[in-house]
């Protein structure tokens, strides 16, 4: 009885990542389809006549400080904050995986040597070395990104690193080189696929911390620049009217939490199907 309970209860968990799954593709082919449709209000377009207004058929969400459209804005910033993230995120992919899978198939002086610069590099939480990194390089959305790909790309590396090695020790490697394959090909045909359930699950995880990222350095400022739509920008811009406005820093908050909150979702999917556990 119990563990028909558990099976159940499984099954209804994994039917509602599907859903959320299901949600995150609709919510994002809408969000891009209806930012190209509601480009009659220019994002940038200031117009002080018609600055906080109200919710109408003209503004559904209204205007902010300057008189610009706020859902314009949200749309475009979606196509922002989450373009930018799932930028950096394939970079620091392309980046770590192929560091990852030479560094562990090799071993040896390479695979210490990559050790020791992937030990510096998470010494320190990812979120003060981007801080930092933004900070010297100088505020700009693409300082940030490549601040972001520079503290990223080591999780995935370790990840696949890990994984090569437990595959290499296996006797379908041993079989291959027995045959004469090269080591590129035994890297690239019979290793690679077992890492790419593993770099999935962990980029899926990896996307609302790189979100969140953006959106908070882009809040104090070392991010995307006044007037981009970005939705951490617009947290900064709409602050001093919490007060008379509240809905103005709720709604880019929305968007955050929401979008967050569905790449997780679509994690944790990723991880059940995959079966993997997050290493990083």
């Amino acid at each position: 009885m119990a563990l028909l309970s558990n099976n159940s209860f499984v099954k209804k968990k994994n039917n509602w990542k599907i859903i959320s799954s299901i949600l995150i593709g609709v919510s994002l082919l809408v969000c891009i389809l209806y930012t190209f449709l509601y480009l009659q209000h220019d994002p940038n377009l200031t117009d002080m006549s018609k600055r906080l207004l109200g919710m109408s058929f003209q503004h559904p969400l209204g205007t902010d400080h300057l008189g610009r459209d706020v859902l314009t804005r949200i749309l475009l910033g979606s196509k922002l904050t989450v373009g930018y993230s799932v930028l950096a995120l394939i970079v620091a992919v392309i980046i770590g995986v192929p560091f990852g899978v030479f560094a562990g198939f090799k071993g040896g002086l390479i695979d210490r040597i990559f050790m020791r610069v992937a030990d510096g590099f998470l010494a320190f939480p990812d979120t003060v070395v981007a801080i930092v990194l933004s900070g010297l390089l100088g505020a700009g959305i693409g300082n940030l990104l490549f601040a972001i790909i520079l503290v990223k790309w080591v999780n995935y590396a370790r990840l696949v690193r890990s994984t090569v090695m437990t595959e290499r020790k296996k006797e379908y490697v041993d079989i291959a080189r027995i045959n004469g394959l090269k080591p590129w090909k035994i890297m690239i045909k019979h290793i690679f696929p077992h890492v790419i359930g593993n770099v999935l699950v962990l980029a899926s995880l990896d996307l609302g911390k790189i979100i969140l990222l953006i959106s908070s350095l882009s809040y104090i400022g070392l991010g995307a620049q006044p007037p981009s739509p970005e939705w951490g920008a617009m947290l900064n811009d709409s602050r001093p009217y919490f007060q008379s406005r509240p809905v103005l820093m709720i709604y880019p908050g929305l968007a955050i939490v929401s979008i967050v909150l569905v790449s997780n979702l679509f994690g944790d999917y990723l991880r059940d199907r995959f079966d993997v556990k997050k290493e990083a």
